[in-house]
């Protein structure tokens, strides 16, 4: 049974689905929630990490799609939050990759590289700002090129996210 031949599970009280047509999704149904706007125009612009990016002190936004807006409800300033982006121009093809900074070739899930199977960025930020209606979201800081496709946004739970000591 495909998914559209399903029925749509019911939804607790509060509960709004998204407007407009299911997305057409392809191979593991994602779908681009947005773009990442940030000062960076290529790969060899960019920071090598967030640290570098923080370093480099230009903020960043985050441009969510109509359809997607409803979703930020709840977001504020100075939230810590996790942004998931396709980081759509990187190779996905490599087991082992030759890093400038290492003594030897390491693992891909060894590594922070864009290079991996799957191409999924995490990124952990703080929102300078947030434009509900606008789906404008100003960040701290990022480290991808400009346009780079937005997956999700999750929060940052301190109680959850943060190591055991």
């Amino acid at each position: 049974m495909t998914t559209s031949e399903q029925s749509a599970p019911a939804v607790r009280p509060g509960a709004v689905r998204f407007d407009g047509p299911e997305p057409s999704y392809d191979d593991a149904g994602l779908v681009f929630i947005g773009r990442v706007r940030s000062p960076w125009a290529s790969r060899d612009d960019c920071p090598k990490n967030l640290s570098d990016a923080r370093e480099r002190g230009q903020p960043a936004r985050v441009e969510i799609d109509a359809r997607w807006r409803g979703a930020l409800t709840g977001l504020g300033v100075d939230r810590w939050v996790f942004l998931l982006t396709w980081l759509d121009g990187a190779e996905r093809d490599l087991a082992l990759q030759a890093p400038r900074h290492a003594d030897g070739p390491r693992g891909t899930f060894t590594l922070r590289s864009p290079v991996r199977p799957n191409p999924i960025g995490l990124h952990l930020v703080r929102l300078l700002s947030v434009d509900l209606d606008a789906g404008i979201l100003t960040i701290d800081a990022i480290d991808v090129r400009d346009g780079t496709p937005l997956i999700d946004i999750k929060p940052y739970l301190a109680s959850i996210d943060a190591p055991p000591e």
